[in-house]
């Protein structure tokens, strides 16, 4: 289908695109890299009278060193997240994350903080950024900026803690450098949303589990961390056994959805499969 007709802005900078969304309200959507918001136009799910593409601030683009931490701006392509060799040593479980993220094209197209704005449960980038402790930039009126912490970045469905007036301007990684990192996505059509999905985070020494961090992917509303499995890995023996024992608790406090792909205890017993193998592939083991 066609899109319903729309005004289209293109502003230059942060402050242009703020000062648009504060002129049109709730008649204006916001355009990072379009995959998610485009197929909703043409399929006339949503219909605003001004789309405001931030495609051409180029502030909002590319990945930095700041000390303890990796910056991504909000709209780096998934495709420069994946091969940036600062992502890759500091922040190894997005890497592998965005790697399994749909296919090249998408990964060319769609943009980092477009994605986690989004905030799909089944999205690949949410459970890993909720892992690694990930800090949300939020640019508001009036030349304001939040820090949101990463618990408190995703509230629900599809929401998040941007406000209608404000933009999302890049996510801060703190470095976990010398960690094993792993992404174990279970899907039945390459490409597909994940039916569930665990991003695993482990530092280990001399064979032993000292500190693990793990994100569940379509198991709730929104990402989740599996911390009962946290808490029963530290100091543990990187074996199967031990990591099989700590994976059996990964579904305790969700509420997975029940679908066409398989209903809220199939995923469950998902959840513990592959927090199992993601643990074990991060620790080395």
């Amino acid at each position: 289908m066609i899109p319903a007709p729309f005004d289209y802005l293109a502003p230059t900078s942060v402050e242009e695109a703020l000062a648009a969304l504060a002129e049109h309200g709730d008649d204006a959507k916001v355009l990072a890299g379009g995959q998610s918001l485009l197929p909703v136009l043409r399929m006339r799910l949503n219909a605003p009278e001004v789309v405001i593409d931030l495609g051409r601030i180029e502030s909002l683009r590319g990945v930095r060193d700041e000390g303890d931490v990796v910056v991504v701006g909000a709209m780096t392509p998934h495709s420069v997240v994946a091969s940036d060799p600062l992502v890759a040593e500091h922040a190894g479980l997005v890497s592998r994350a965005v790697e399994h993220l749909a296919d090249a094209q998408i990964r060319h197209r769609g943009t980092f903080g477009g994605a986690l704005a989004h905030a799909d449960p089944a999205g690949d980038l949410g459970a890993p950024a909720l892992a690694l402790g990930a800090q949300f930039v939020i640019a508001g009126q009036g030349g304001s900026t939040r820090t949101v912490e990463a618990d408190d970045f995703f509230v629900d469905l599809f929401e998040t803690a941007i406000g209608e007036d404000e933009l999302l301007t890049e996510v801060r990684l703190p470095k976990h450098t010398g960690w094993g990192a792993h992404y174990e996505k279970f899907v039945r059509v390459a490409h597909q949303w994940p039916i569930v999905a665990v991003a695993a985070a482990v530092k280990a020494e001399g064979g032993t589990i000292t500190e693990a961090r793990v994100g569940l992917t379509n198991m709730g509303s929104t990402p989740l961390r599996a911390r009962a499995v946290e808490e029963a890995l530290r100091g543990q023996p990187a074996t199967e056994e031990a990591v099989r024992e700590a994976a059996s608790r990964a579904a305790e406090g969700c509420t997975p959805p029940s679908d066409l792909n398989g209903d809220a205890d199939y995923r469950r017993h998902l959840a513990t499969v592959l927090t199992r193998r993601a643990v074990l592939a991060a620790a080395g083991a």
